[in-house]
């Protein structure tokens, strides 16, 4: 919502102004029809089933309200049919019924209303502890110790809710920002007493201000000139002062802020009285010095989310680029993303909730379970998400989706934008999901519906003061005699607008009975994004013009316009006195997340009873199932449903309204909150022994590499450096693996090795030719040291008796298997089905693997292992854990013998090691290097070792970090070896032809974008 916000007073209403709502009057049998079913008698009063009433389906909650259930059963079950299976779809509260009585007025449903939500956030564990309530935070503790709750909570989102006005050397001039209204009233109740928990906002400043000086009379000049720019830079005063040195000049452009005036907002915004929050100042390393910040293009941090998802959730698509523009937004939003994140854990103690609201903001929860991987979060979205051929699209979609998943609990505002994300998941990234969550990188992020509300009791008090009943008044009598249909919205491609006029131009054409009598007052507020506020290709205003214009010429006259248009932004005591006096409400969004505007009109209309007409494709439509819902495609349908509207019975509006008006003001945003919370702690206390896999930080690893003086780097080859091929000799490496490897070998500070499951001839055929890389074979049975010709064979000495058993045992499987075949290596022999029928395939290998773990497995010292399509046995004491402990023991060694006791700086062992692989095998590296960090002489440096395992998002391993795919690998080495996109090296201009990701990356580590 575009409005001013106001105080959000939650007194009484005067009883001269709230008259109690009449009672609704009987309803004859020839009106039956035209109810809704639910609110038919014909229907609801007939008997299904003895002793069962309607009350024993309600939810638990309302039966714990309405009294016992009837029958001891139903007592126990709290209903018919338990609503918690469905607790994963629907934020559980209790039902409208307690705003919803007979004979209630309509102060006392907005009280009960508010009332309940406060309770219910007191209940948050209801669900997992039975039907008692909680009754405070401390018993929700007791509940879930594990979870070690600290009672605080905080709040990511782009913006402050405060636009900020800056004026040297004094205090910032602080309004309530537009929009959002639900969003920063949700933060008022967390932040006030009835909340029990403490609460903080972490936010943007947003675009600061600087406000010119209002010269009066026109000769008067200015009170200052501090903020003004210098007619001629020499004439530019410089002050000077003794005792301090003169500050850093700041750059040639941009507002430049002193620390001193930073911290008097950060002082302002943590002391605030009614939300505590914590900025986030967003420049450029470059554009901040020790006295202050300059702050360039301050809106170059939301052009990424609003130029391509904004515009993407809401189905529209931009016509091809180059796309230079977007990898500099890309990396821009990286960034932000980043800061974000630096500024939460500077604030967060474990235990705390973090709860991250919106678009702007979907890579936090990855980065933050980056570092912090026992963080409690929760990520929601405000607008809609697209279905998954939508967002194929956007070029860097699985980013974003790897962002999000880095949540706990992922909510949205409907159920099919819940299911679009869950299907992108599966169908982008690969992972296993259903309607209640995905499973992510060896753990499970819960998806659930959490429809927003509003503040009913804070809209019920603005909407009926003095001066609103001045301006509704004045609204009645201009427009005496006719029907007021009342359309506020946003000038946004996606509000809809066009569609109303033609939509009402069509209703004028059919009915002209209703011409002369009907009013169209549209008040279109300009839009916030910057994109479509600025673009001059920009159609939106030109079109919405054209069409008054054209309607207002074709059925208004001299002395009435039948559309009244007005592009402005109008105070909140008129916009409340326009919602009072429409006789219509109209809202055609083409693709909406959370239109207030509906919620906010049924409080208005409580008295009159006005009918609401809401698109289907609004994310309210779902919320608001008694509204009429339109088509805004279908000019001819909506022409109709108004029609329909302006001759509705009384008692069928007055039905329609009470409806609506106990859902709103029961499922208001104290029930929003309440039930997010309240499903977050529930899913905490059921998983609260799993911790999930992060992606890998790429920008961690990058500082580690860059102040590292030694590293090793340790690569699987299949499935890892190479994708897996239904033919193994097809697994040839690209061009630009063999480019990083050669970039990163021929660094004397790197080792690098291949450890593979591969044999000699393989590796020494495709990589062999890169004299600095060192080689282990057959799972660590042979190794060949960089810049060597020979191959060591560790296995030498071991009886290798066992092969001709094995062998047997393989081919009999093989001729079993068509497709099937056996490779066999000097100290290890497999037998791949990758090739056969995959349900044969599997069947067989676990038939066959039984069998020689109960024939060879005993009288050998061997071990049976399955991987990717394959069965593999060999020596037991072989294996690559053992590789990768002698190499880091060796290069110890090695650096201590090196180090001269006089200068020893503490450098004596490997600060940077890199190991990736991706089956089981390669677990066997992760355990070892787990263990030589965590032994009494320790090898390793935990923080200085990043073990990564790559494929499936449900594994469960010893990795500390997760990759998806072997392009994830070789964009990750290309970075660290400064390997451009085409596969070119560093010295042909490779940061200039960085992928986006990794340019992302970069730009964190140097805090800037590299050649802008």
């Amino acid at each position: 919502m575009d409005k001013k916000q106001g105080a959000p007073a939650v007194g009484r209403l005067d009883t001269e102004l709230v008259q109690p709502i009449p009672t609704r009057p009987g309803i004859p049998d020839h009106a039956d029809t035209s109810l809704p079913p639910h609110l038919r008698a014909s229907v609801t009063n007939v008997p299904v089933t003895p002793g069962i009433t309607r009350e024993a389906y309600d939810s638990s909650e309302t039966s714990d309200k309405s009294g016992p259930a009837e029958g001891p059963r139903l007592a126990e079950a709290g209903g018919y049919f338990s609503r918690r299976a469905l607790d994963h779809a629907i934020a559980p509260s209790p039902a409208p019924d307690s705003t919803a009585q007979a004979e209630q007025s309509f102060q006392n449903k907005v009280d009960t209303g508010a009332e309940e939500g406060k309770a219910f956030l007191r209940r948050l564990s209801v669900a997992a502890t039975g039907p008692h309530p909680m009754d405070s935070l401390s018993d929700i503790r007791a509940t879930h110790p594990d979870l070690s709750l600290s009672g605080n909570i905080i709040s990511a989102t782009f913006n402050i809710p405060h636009s900020l006005q800056y004026r040297k050397g004094a205090d910032w001039a602080l309004t309530p920002r537009k929009g959002q209204s639900a969003l920063f009233d949700s933060f008022s109740y967390l932040s006030s007493d009835e909340a029990p928990f403490n609460h903080t906002v972490v936010a943007w400043t947003g675009e600061i201000e600087v406000p010119l000086d209002k010269l009066s009379p026109p000769s008067t000049p200015p009170s200052t000139t501090l903020h003004l720019s210098a007619l001629n830079v020499l004439s530019k005063p410089i002050p000077l002062d003794a005792d301090k040195a003169p500050p850093a000049p700041p750059l040639a452009d941009g507002l430049w802020i002193p620390t001193e005036d930073m911290q008097r907002l950060e002082h302002q915004l943590e002391h605030s009285n009614k939300i505590r929050t914590v900025p986030v100042w967003l420049a450029d390393d470059v554009e901040g010095h020790d006295d202050g910040i300059q702050l360039k293009d301050q809106s170059r941090w939301r052009r990424y989310a609003e130029h391509d998802l904004y515009t993407l959730f809401h189905y529209k698509q931009h016509e091809p680029a180059d796309g230079r523009a977007e990898r500099v937004q890309w990396a821009d939003y990286y960034r932000m993303n980043q800061k974000f994140a630096n500024k939460i854990l500077e604030v967060y103690k474990p235990g705390d909730i973090v709860i991250v609201h919106d678009y702007n903001l979907m890579l936090l929860p990855s980065m933050l379970r980056q570092r912090a991987p026992h963080m409690y979060i929760a990520f929601y979205l405000h607008c809609p998400f697209p279905s998954s051929e939508f967002l194929r699209c956007l070029s860097r979609r699985k980013e974003v989706l790897e962002g999000v998943l880095g949540a706990n609990l992922v909510g949205f505002q409907s159920y099919s934008y819940s299911r679009h994300f869950s299907s992108c998941c599966t169908r982008i990234l690969g992972f296993p999901s259903d309607s209640s969550g995905v499973d992510a990188y060896g753990s499970r992020v819960e998806v659930g519906v959490f429809p927003i509300g509003i503040d009913a009791t804070k809209v019920a008090s603005l909407a009926w003061t003095d001066s609103v009943n001045k301006k509704y008044m004045a609204l009645k009598t201009l427009y005496a005699g006719k029907k007021m249909i009342v359309g506020r919205d946003r000038m946004d491609s996606v509000r809809g607008v066009a569609q109303k006029l033609m939509a009402f131009e069509r209703f004028l054409e059919m009915y002209p009975e209703w011409r002369d009598k009907v009013v169209l007052i549209q008040v279109t507020s300009p839009t916030n994004i910057e994109e479509e506020r600025e673009d001059p290709e920009n159609k939106i205003a030109s079109r919405v013009n054209e069409l008054v214009m054209k309607i207002n010429g074709a059925y208004g006259s001299i002395s009435f316009s039948p559309v009244q248009h007005y592009p402005q932004y109008i105070s909140q005591e008129e916009y409340f006195a326009l919602l009072r006096a429409a006789d219509i409400g109209l809202i055609t969004s083409v693709r909406d997340g959370m239109n207030t505007t509906s919620l906010e009109y049924v409080i208005c209309q409580r008295q009159s009873a006005g009918p609401l007409i809401l698109s289907e494709f609004s994310g309210t439509a779902g919320s608001l199932k008694d509204a009429i819902h339109i088509n805004p495609w279908d000019l001819t349908g909506v022409a109709e449903q108004i029609n329909n509207a302006l001759t509705m019975p009384e008692a069928r509006r007055q039905a329609m309204e009470q409806s609506l008006l106990s859902h709103v003001t029961s499922k208001n945003v104290q029930f929003w909150i309440a039930g997010f919370l309240r499903r977050l702690v529930t899913v905490l206390g059921s998983r609260k022994n799993i911790t999930a896999t992060p992606l890998l930080d790429r920008s961690s690893m990058l500082r580690k590499y860059r102040a590292a003086k030694r590293r090793l780097f340790m690569f699987d080859y299949d499935g890892t450096l190479t994708p897996i091929v239904r033919e193994p000799s097809a697994a040839i490496p690209s061009e630009r693996v063999i480019t990083s490897l050669k970039e990163l070998a021929a660094d004397h500070r790197n080792a690098v090795w291949i450890i593979s499951g591969r044999d000699q001839e393989f590796l020494t055929q495709h990589l062999g030719h890169i004299s600095e890389l060192g080689f282990s074979a057959e799972h660590g049975s042979f190794m060949k040291h960089p810049g060597s010709t020979e191959w060591e064979n560790l296995a030498e000495k071991f009886d290798m008796g066992w092969q001709k058993e094995v062998l047997e045992v393989f081919q009999r499987y093989t001729d079993r298997v068509p497709g099937s075949f056996i490779e066999q290596k000097r100290c290890a022999l497999t037998w791949h089905y990758r090739l056969a029928d995959p349900e044969q395939g599997i069947h067989m290998s676990q038939e066959c693997h039984r069998e020689l773990e109960n024939t060879v497995g005993r009288k050998w010292d061997v071990e049976v292992m399955a991987g990717k399509a394959n069965l593999e046995v060999r020596p037991t004491f072989i294996n690559k854990g053992e590789i990768c402990k002698r190499l880091v023991t060796t290069y110890n060694a090695e650096m201590r013998a090196l180090q001269d006791p006089a200068t020893a700086d503490g450098q004596d062992k490997v600060d940077f090691v890199l190991c990736l692989g991706d089956d089981f095998t390669d677990e066997d590296m992760f355990r070892s290097l787990n263990g030589l960090s965590a032994e009494p002489d320790v090898e390793l440096d935990e923080e200085d070792t990043f073990t990564v395992t790559v494929g499936a998002s449900t594994k469960v391993t010893l990795a500390r970090w997760h990759l998806l795919e072997p392009e994830d690998v070789v964009e990750c080495v290309a970075l660290l070896a400064g390997v451009g996109g085409g596969g070119t090296g560093a010295s042909s201009g490779g940061v200039l032809s960085m992928g986006e990701v990794n340019l992302a990356a970069l730009s964190v580590v140097e805090d800037h974008i590299p050649g802008q």
